[in-house]
């Protein structure tokens, strides 16, 4: 069993074509693969009163609420709601690096997601956020010459980003945070 994980997309998050009709909240809390789990459907799903629906199942199940915010854009509204953590996609604009800022005076964890799928400058990410590797996009990269420069700036956090219930794991996540000799960084 893992001991967390956080990157875990449920049919909250409804406009994503690659979420499996049975990726519930239900379905994940009885597979079991992790000691801690978070949910963290995309927020722009969850908007317009989807949020407390959300939260309430979540937290009734047991799990950590998260949300994955998509870059500036989504942050002024993100930072007002009740989680337990943010995963944040940054792309290389200067508002996204401000967006990482903005939601780190919240207190609450903030996870960069995919930096090296979103060509995320990691020398503009404060040293504050943890930085993710996750199963779905590591291998889409060189992802030693990406992550290698930054192993002791930042703690690492491994993620399945799982759409669907298989993908629930972090075996090549797990495997590269061996190659770059980092640990993962257990958030709660």
């Amino acid at each position: 069993m893992l001991k967390q994980d956080l990157h875990i997309h449920t049919t909250y998050s409804t406009a994503d074509s690659l979420i499996a009709s049975e990726q519930t909240v239900a379905l994940v809390t009885a597979v079991k693969h992790a000691e801690v789990v978070g949910i963290s459907d995309h927020f722009e799903s969850l908007t317009d009163g989807q949020f407390e629906i959300y939260e309430k199942e979540v937290r009734r199940a047991g799990l950590k609420v998260g949300v994955e915010v998509d870059g500036h854009a989504w942050v002024p509204e993100a930072e007002g709601y009740p989680v337990d953590y943010y995963i944040v996609h940054c792309r290389d604009i200067t508002a996204d690096y401000r967006g990482l800022e903005k939601l780190l005076g919240t207190g609450k964890p903030v996870i960069v997601a995919h930096p090296n799928a979103l060509s995320t400058e990691l020398n503009r990410v404060p040293a504050e956020c943890l930085v993710e590797i996750n199963n779905r996009y590591v291998y889409r990269t060189d992802w030693r010459r990406f992550y290698a420069p930054f192993t002791n700036r930042f703690k690492f956090i491994l993620g399945s980003d799982a759409h669907q219930p298989n993908w629930l794991g972090q075996a090549v996540a797990r495997y590269v945070a061996l190659q770059l000799g980092v640990n993962n960084h257990l958030v709660f």
